[in-house]
């Protein structure tokens, strides 16, 4: 259930039940105490005419209530109707999430939405209880807390990763969002999380051998169980382009570009506190943890609620089947939209493997090297043999001398090649670079909080891009958890394999009863098909070397091979 549709008392009985899938999804202020914690708080639950919810911990800020020392609230996992919500709100949230008010302030945040700051703060104080700045400035103080409980960084070090713009504010902030200084949260956060560091051994404290041009830092990423991590490490396994992606059968380490310069990451399933992922990064600038951390989040679909998902699909025995199987399945999201839509294009109508292929020499010939970029990351040096993960193909661990070397290419590098940027069609070759030109230049921006018809419009715009494209593009970028790409073969494939109508027509009628959880249900579609009926699939859909593919063919994008779910 999401928490937009909770009553105060579907709320109340959860706090009664000390229930953990609850935290992140809203926030209980205690009138009598003037504190407010998540719903598994271990302290004496509040009588219910003390209780007051809040959406966000940012309205219970401007409400005048501080954070729970005990539970800190603030270190739960998201709230999944973020993904959810294609409003403004929603919106709004995951680009503040991802530093945007940080590095362009309120009017660059209203002018993505389309909205003046004013209208926006209105719209946000209206529905969320707190304005812009005010969400903005929780975001930084739970980004402060995390540093001040994972790293040993000076305070000044930890204001301005956090997003602060002087110490000043950072300690001001700190004391009154949490009632502690600074030097107290770091205390009492390390204490919240020492049982589980020392059920961890050789976890606590460590740090990857990098190089000396950038901050390392470990973190751990917290998430609702059950949670797939097999799915998860198998899929970004499939896909790893070389020299920019490694990843192992319990492990996934890329390079990424942020707003303040190169980085390099790490996931495995080695997390410090339970039910949580270990990410080990390397920043140039401490400013883009925040932006990184919600990235990863997203790649990893983190806040997701498994529960109702898998509540939702097991309605059908088939499909009930198969969550059985794989409880917690999540979405892979994408850390870069630029990035997305150019591996969705190439990859249409071939192979992963021969995506994986063509992203690699596209990356070879105009990715940048980390080493321009100053001292490089070597993750060949560190260990990322992580925690074991079941399920997993011991054939994703990466054949020696693979490690991360370069960034992936940007637009404007990918537009220079003109029809070099793919060996293959000329049409998906023009298509490619039509795509580069149009974001090199700003006319084609895509975001995180794009609006879902809007984006999918001005995908579509562009010869070469069907509705199985763009579709694809929502679901990974924007988390759209409500698509379902028809067109697919071998989602049809996987349909018909368990009984199920392969017919569009026929797909779209039965999978109705899963709204809004149809893209969880093409990731189960996805791996119900046979391997046999996945390579017919690539074969009868591939375009010939000389063939300009038409409008139809487009949107069946076969099995959209790059970012097929095995």
């Amino acid at each position: 259930m999401a928490s937009t549709d909770l009553t105060g008392d579907d709320r109340y009985r959860a706090i009664l039940a000390k229930d953990r899938r609850f935290d992140g999804q809203f926030i209980t202020a205690v009138g009598s105490t003037g504190i407010y914690c998540r719903p598994s708080c271990p302290a004496r639950t509040p009588n219910r005419e003390n209780v007051t919810f809040y959406t966000t911990s940012a309205a219970a800020h401007e409400a005048g209530y501080r954070a729970c020392k005990r539970c800190l609230p603030d270190a739960a996992p998201g709230d999944p109707a973020w993904n959810l919500r294609g409003d403004v709100a929603g919106r709004a949230m995951r680009l503040i999430a991802d530093g945007v008010v940080e590095r362009e302030g309120v009017p660059g945040l209203a002018a993505r939405l389309g909205y003046s700051s004013r209208h926006l703060g209105r719209v946000l104080a209206a529905e969320l209880g707190a304005g812009p700045l005010a969400l903005a400035r929780a975001q930084r103080a739970r980004t402060a807390a995390t540093l001040l409980g994972a790293t040993d960084l000076p305070f000044a070090d930890v204001a301005f990763a956090a997003g602060f713009s002087s110490v000043r504010q950072f300690n001001e902030t700190v004391q009154e969002v949490f009632q502690l200084t600074p030097t107290q949260v770091r205390d009492a956060t390390r204490g919240r999380s020492a049982r589980a560091r020392a059920a961890s051994p050789g976890v606590d404290g460590e740090r990857p051998v990098l190089g000396a041009g950038g901050v390392p830092l470990t973190l751990a990423l917290a998430y609702r169980e059950p949670y797939d991590a097999a799915g998860v490490f198998t899929w970004l396994g499939e896909r790893a382009i070389d020299g920019v992606e490694v990843a192992t059968g319990n492990s996934y380490q890329r390079s990424l570009l942020l707003p303040g310069g190169p980085a390099w990451f790490s996931v495995d399933a080695g997390g410090a506190q339970p039910s949580s992922l270990r990410l080990r990064a390397q920043l140039t600038d401490l400013s883009d943890l925040q932006t990184l951390v919600t990235r990863v989040r997203r790649l990893f679909d983190l806040d997701a609620d498994p529960t109702a998902i898998d509540a939702a699909l097991s309605v059908h025995p088939e499909i009930a089947e198969r969550v059985r199987l794989r409880p917690g399945r999540r979405l892979p999201g994408a850390v870069d939209p630029d990035e997305m839509l150019f591996r969705a294009i190439i990859g249409q109508q071939i192979t992963v493997s021969a995506a994986r292929t063509a992203l690699g020499r596209l990356t070879a010939r105009a990715g940048v090297g980390l080493a321009a970029h100053g001292d490089p990351p070597r993750p060949d040096e560190v260990d990322t043999a992580g925690t074991a993960v079941a399920g997993v193909d011991a054939a994703l661990e990466p054949g020696p001398g693979r490690r991360i070397t370069r960034l992936f290419p940007s637009a404007s590098a990918i537009a220079e090649l003109g029809d070099e940027s793919f060996a293959g069609p000329r049409a998906r070759s023009a298509t490619i670079t039509s795509v580069a030109e149009a974001i090199a230049s700003g006319q084609l921006r895509l975001s995180h909080g794009d609006d879902v018809a809007e984006q999918h419009s001005a995908l579509t715009a562009f010869r070469g891009i069907g509705g199985w494209t763009a579709g694809y593009v929502s679901m990974r970028v924007l988390g759209n958890p409500d698509v379902l790409l028809t067109g697919d073969v071998a989602l049809r494939s996987g349909a018909k394999a368990l009984g199920l109508p392969p017919e569009p027509k026929a797909l779209v009628a039965f999978a109705d009863q899963f709204r809004p959880w149809r893209s969880y249900l093409s990731l189960h579609l996805w791996g119900a098909t046979p391997p046999r009926a996945r390579a017919v699939a690539d074969k009868t859909t591939r375009p010939g070397p000389a063939t300009q593919p038409s409008a139809a063919v487009a949107r069946r994008s076969a099995p959209h091979s790059t970012e097929n779910p095995a």
